[in-house]
């Protein structure tokens, strides 16, 4: 009983850190999100993450290295 837990602790745990990320690896996006995305609520990781298909649209304007984030996270 006590392997099960562990062993599905340590799966939950991992799933987790598949799914994390870097914030810093979005600071590239960030002017570009300042710019064309909702900023209402603030300048927040989620509004930051939210406004992906916006800068999408846009990405002729925005700088090569926000277009790099965007297509590492399936965006473009």
């Amino acid at each position: 009983m006590t392997k099960c837990l562990v062993a599905a602790g340590l799966f939950a745990l991992s799933l987790t850190a598949a799914n994390a990320f870097d914030l810093n690896e979005l600071r590239p996006c960030k002017p570009a999100a300042a710019r064309y995305c909702d900023r209402s609520g603030g300048m927040t990781t989620s509004n930051l993450l939210q406004c992906g298909a916006t800068l999408a649209s846009v990405s002729n304007r925005i700088g090569s290295e926000c277009r790099q984030v965007l297509r590492r996270y399936g965006q473009l």
